[in-house]
């Protein structure tokens, strides 16, 4: 079974405008909602792609409940802690010609929900895959990562990170199975400006020496690189498409990839992952399972 976890899920309002007036009342040409959040993404992909998981992490209040009933209506599991104050959050974004979004905070994390939730990662066995995803909210600890993956060390779950800076580096020490940062992320680790295939190889093999097992690299308009931990390079090209949305596509190359990994091993993570995260930059939302389909075709 997958787990996926997402400390501060989200109402999406999406509304779109032919004109964005500052200071003035502003009427939409449409309007949608999605429920997301990384962890959350990565679940709504996976069942998209016929893969089972389980979506972890906090609701609050009325849009948390709003989050969860419709994440269920998806057909997805979940198993999430309810917080006893707050409201989950909700985040605006304003397409008019460039995207603005508008971010909500979200509630507070106490200690007994997280141990609440960590209790709910001590059912996790072997063979299980964990997805952790995103930032930390200010009210939980900032070690919170390393702590799960210290807590499940020795039980032979793979775990997965897609995090940035302090929060995936301290975590490499645990071995995770799988870290994916983009191709500006990895540079920003060591300080460095990233141009060249050789340049993110080097890096990313830095990561593996620093313990993460695979590391993924996705490049835009470049691509994606797999380093594997059997010290294999794997070099994927770009889809085409026309470029509508920058909201989850990440989520989406690591749903793809971990579906195709569990179908056919690196070769085929790499490709329907690429396939994937291209899916949810055409589309308007997170993507759907024929355009997966369509793009894995031209890889």
């Amino acid at each position: 079974m997958i787990y996926t976890v997402t400390f501060n899920p989200a109402i999406d309002y999406v509304v779109r405008l032919d004109q964005m007036k500052p200071g003035q009342v502003n009427r939409c040409s449409s309007e949608e909602m999605f429920f997301g959040g990384k962890g959350i993404n990565v679940s709504i992909v996976l069942k998209e792609l016929g893969v089972t998981s389980k979506a972890l992490g906090f609701a609050a209040g009325f849009t948390g409940e709003a989050i969860e009933n419709g994440i269920k209506a998806m057909g997805i599991q979940t198993d999430l802690v309810r917080l006893k104050t707050g409201n989950s959050r909700i985040n605006v974004k304003i397409k008019a010609g460039e995207e603005t979004e508008i971010n909500g905070q979200g509630p507070d994390i106490d200690q007994e929900a997280l141990e609440e939730l960590f209790c709910k990662l001590d059912g996790l066995s072997e063979g299980d895959t964990l997805v952790l995803a995103g930032s930390i909210p200010s009210s939980l600890p900032s070690d919170v990562y390393e702590r799960i993956l210290k807590r499940l060390s020795g039980k032979q779950i793979l775990t997965v990170v897609d995090a940035t800076k302090d929060l995936l580096l301290n975590v490499l020490k645990y071995r995770p199975f799988l870290i994916k940062p983009n191709n500006f992320e990895l540079g920003e680790i060591f300080g460095v400006e990233l141009t060249t295939d050789d340049q993110i190889r080097h890096y990313a093999e830095k990561l593996q020496e620093m313990g993460a097992r695979n590391v993924l690299v996705s490049m835009a308009e470049q691509g994606a690189m797999l380093l594997d931990e059997n010290g294999n390079v794997h070099r994927c090209g770009v889809c085409k498409g026309e470029l509508r949305n920058s909201v989850g596509a990440g989520d989406s190359m690591l749903a793809g990839f971990l579906a195709g990994f569990q179908q056919g091993g690196y070769d085929s993570g790499l490709r329907l992952g690429t396939a994937a995260g291209g899916a949810t930059a055409f589309s308007d939302g997170l993507a759907k399972r024929e355009l997966i389909w369509q793009l894995l075709t031209q890889l």
